[in-house]
């Protein structure tokens, strides 16, 4: 059974086949909008294909648990692809003692030949110090013609494939971790008001946070042609009722807290709900400027009265015509009566139509905002980024990088000796053609040094191994 299950897992055909599926998915994904308005989803699929969508977990298709089953299965197909073939892997790469066999360079075609005039003990002891120093392994071994000299390097390059492969798995967990236990929301904070919870999409979901986020204040510039410029918010993150941490953000510029970002990425009007009025009295014609705040009464000068500001409106009404964005608030005059009180911005003199014993108007109209941050949480983002670091060094040791190996074959003539040059890589063959070439090249122009040095670098060769 467990034989059964591990050869399921070794499946080439398993990849593939998940591959395609989450390939499909994932178009499937980008077809259909994500955890949009449910009534949206009614509107276009009708309600029994909402319903069975939204049972699927189509509308939130990278949080469903087919998708996240999807990515565990190609992750375990993966690890278990990785451990099947990484044995034989293994002992080739970590051999103390790595073993030759001459006959594995017969016939190849990167081979390069000449002559020497020395004999073969003369080339002997000028041969190994030069593969010595170019092949981290090298060995000598004697043949019943002469003696035959092997280099290999760059077995580890061998792994480059399997630092690929876990680069795919921790991409592939990471994003695991992230859709299991991370969330992509929304929210707008008015200016001066704090939130403790987010919107998940626009399904109506809520996620309460272990925080407040707090927008202090909100500014905005523009550009002459009336589109924005730059808009900037400052949060205060509150604990416990106490701020722990403040920040000014911009957009690609976020604020970061306990694993949770807020992104600034978007911002919008509020109904003012503070205004500079203009008081002034009928009698003595002098003019009074006060602030009014939205439910605030206000206690005006000339015993004028109380005023209360209750509200902004965008499209007033007077005498059933629209007269435009307005204020409107009520009097309350020293004799008790309470008159109501209208503002158009368009008509700043309009009040004066009331003959009351103040007239009123707007000075100015404090602008308010409130900004709209995407708050997330990814608490796999770590995985996937060193996933990525390992998908370029490992694609750089798969396709550039290679396990060279070569072999220095001299044998003995009546007064000359023929050297062979041949050398094979499980990569790259045209680079190793070329660095046979070289090889040979400069073991022909060797020249044979004084007899006191001649033996100087044979410890870089040792005996073979047998295989």
């Amino acid at each position: 059974m467990v034989k059964k299950v591990w050869n399921f897992f070794t499946s080439i055909r398993l990849t593939v086949v998940l591959l395609i599926s989450l390939a499909a998915t994932s178009i499937i994904g980008t077809l259909i909008p994500q955890n949009e308005d449910p009534a949206a989803y009614v509107q276009a699929f009708g309600e029994f294909a909402y319903q069975l969508f939204s049972l699927l977990g189509v509308f939130d298709m990278y949080h469903s648990w087919w998708f996240q089953t999807l990515l565990l299965l190609l992750t375990v197909n993966i690890v278990v692809c990785s451990v099947d073939r990484l044995s034989a892997t293994w002992k080739i790469i970590f051999a103390k003692n790595p073993s030759f066999n001459a006959s594995r360079f017969k016939g190849l075609k990167n081979r390069e030949t000449f002559e020497d005039n020395r004999s073969t003990e003369q080339l002997k002891k000028l041969y190994p110090p030069v593969l010595g120093r170019a092949f981290r392994h090298s060995c000598l071994e004697k043949t019943e013609k002469g003696f035959s000299i092997f280099g290999d390097k760059g077995r580890w390059t061998r792994l480059g494939v399997y630092v690929v492969h876990a680069s795919v798995i921790f991409l592939l967990i990471g994003g695991l971790i992230g859709s299991i236990f991370g969330f992509d929301g929304f929210v707008n904070i008015p200016e001066g008001e704090a939130v403790n919870s987010i919107r998940l999409g626009n399904a109506g979901k809520t996620l309460p946070l272990d925080f407040e986020i707090r927008c202090d204040n909100f500014a905005v510039s523009f550009y002459d042609s009336g589109m924005p410029k730059e808009y900037r918010s400052s949060l205060t993150i509150v604990e416990q009722g106490k701020p722990v941490l403040k920040k000014e953000i911009i957009v690609n510029d976020p604020l970061r807290y306990k694993g949770v970002n807020m992104f600034q990425s978007s911002y919008g009007q509020l109904p003012p709900n503070e205004a500079i009025l203009n008081f002034t009295g009928r009698k003595t014609g002098r003019t009074y400027t006060e602030k009014a705040v939205v439910g605030e009464p206000i206690e005006l000068p000339e015993k004028m009265g109380t005023f209360v500001l209750d509200g902004f409106e965008t499209a007033a009404s007077f005498k059933g015509q629209n007269i435009g964005e307005a204020l409107r608030g009520t009097l309350a005059v020293p004799d008790g009566e309470k008159q109501a009180i209208l503002l158009p911005l368009r008509f700043p003199s309009f009040d004066k139509m009331r003959r009351g014993q103040q007239v009123i108007s707007v000075g100015e109209l404090k602008q308010r905002y409130f900004t709209g941050l995407q708050v997330t949480r990814d608490p796999g983002v770590g995985l996937v980024y060193l996933g990525f670091v390992l998908m370029i060094l490992g694609c750089y040791v798969t396709f550039f990088m290679s396990h060279q190996q070569v072999c220095v074959e001299v044998i003995e003539k009546a007064n000359h000796s023929v050297v062979v040059v041949s050398g094979k890589a499980n990569k790259n063959r045209m680079g190793m053609q070329n660095r046979v070439k070289k090889l040979a090249a400069k073991l022909a122009r060797l020249q044979t040094p004084p007899k006191e040095h001649s033996s100087k670098g044979i410890r870089h060769t040792a005996e073979c191994a047998r295989p």
